[in-house]
């Protein structure tokens, strides 16, 4: 991977702004109200539309190609392109091949993999992906081989489950 100024500083631009959105919206998205989850939907949405068309001009905005920033950008919009499942599947395939390339970390790689599996109904690999919390505690989606999730975490540089659980869940309240 390379932290080299981006060949594409358009492109670059355009990602780190849609992050910027995807941010600005996310919080809403997962809101009661349905108004605001539409809004969510629609962003995600069209910003998957357009990762599409950015993949078939340029294949995976890699860092060597945008720059460290849009990289991750692009890591984001495939992740929340949930709604566009063939979107997320063409952006792991491309994602695959920039990190065997070493292009890209196996971390990125290993978090869209747990979630378009998740997004296709099967158990994901490196219990990245949370499906909700229960009495003040996250809820992760299933994994496969559970007793071995910290190991195939710590291949990908993910860290260790409860370190990640712990980052998520919420400070309980004082009674």
């Amino acid at each position: 991977m390379t932290n080299s100024r981006p060949r594409l500083p358009e492109l670059a631009a355009e990602l780190e702004q849609m992050a910027a959105a995807d941010h600005e919206l996310a919080v809403r998205g997962h809101s009661d109200d349905p108004a605001e989850q539409l809004a969510w939907r629609r962003l995600t949405t069209r910003h998957a539309d357009r990762l599409g068309e950015i993949m078939d001009e340029h294949g995976w905005p890699a860092a060597d190609l945008v720059g460290p920033e849009a990289a991750r950008a692009a890591w984001l919009i495939a992740q929340h392109a949930d709604r566009r499942l063939d979107i997320q599947r063409r952006a792991l395939r491309l994602l695959e091949q920039v990190v065997a390339e070493n292009r890209a970390t196996a971390r990125e790689l290993a978090f869209l993999r747990d979630r378009t599996l998740v997004n296709e109904g099967h158990e994901q690999i490196y219990g990245t992906q949370i499906a909700g919390i229960h009495n003040g505690s996250p809820v992760p989606w299933p994994s496969i081989d559970p007793e071995h999730l910290d190991e195939r975490r710590e291949q990908a540089g993910i860290e260790p489950y409860e370190e990640y659980i712990a980052r998520h869940t919420p400070p309980r309240s004082a009674p």
